[in-house]
């Protein structure tokens, strides 16, 4: 089995075990040559830790169970995605909706902004320009075929 049919037999294994919450989503699987198994996972709601460890100890259990690395010379962690990571999902774009973000077009091009709406096909986010009375506040909407990445930000 090489590493793409690993992905997507381990994807159909964790929709499986996270089919019971509506609000929990898979955002994405790596697997590094040593069998370190990275799941991302997200909700609508937020993951807290506690949630993120019973889906790590379920999921260990059915991969061990289940001779998935037949050696059972694999590691697993389960995590959110962090700030680090891109969204890479509608629904995480949903979620994100009035954060600021930084999306980087194909082209190169960044912009930075607060997130206002999501639509199927594009992003409408608010960037502020200067200060004061010259401030001005642009709107750019953006088709997702044009992104390249979409952090979200922290401002403080």
């Amino acid at each position: 089995m090489n590493q793409e049919q690993q992905i997507q037999a381990l994807e159909q294994k964790i929709n499986a075990l996270i089919q019971s919450e509506a609000d929990v989503f898979l955002v994405g699987i790596r697997i590094k040559p040593t069998n370190n198994v990275k799941v991302f996972l997200d909700s609508d709601t937020g993951m807290s830790i506690d949630r993120l460890i019973q889906y790590n100890r379920k999921f260990y259990k059915e991969l061990e169970e289940s001779h998935f690395f037949p050696s059972d010379d694999f590691s697993l962690e389960i995590s959110s995605p962090g700030l680090d990571e891109p969204l890479k999902l509608h629904r995480q774009y949903l979620k994100n909706m009035g954060r600021a973000v930084e999306v980087v077009g194909i082209d190169g091009s960044k912009k930075e902004g607060k997130l206002l709406s999501v639509s199927e096909t594009e992003i409408v986010i608010e960037e502020e320009k200067g200060k004061g009375k010259k401030k001005e506040i642009i709107n750019h909407t953006i088709p997702f075929t044009n992104i390249k990445t979409t952090k979200v930000q922290i401002k403080f």
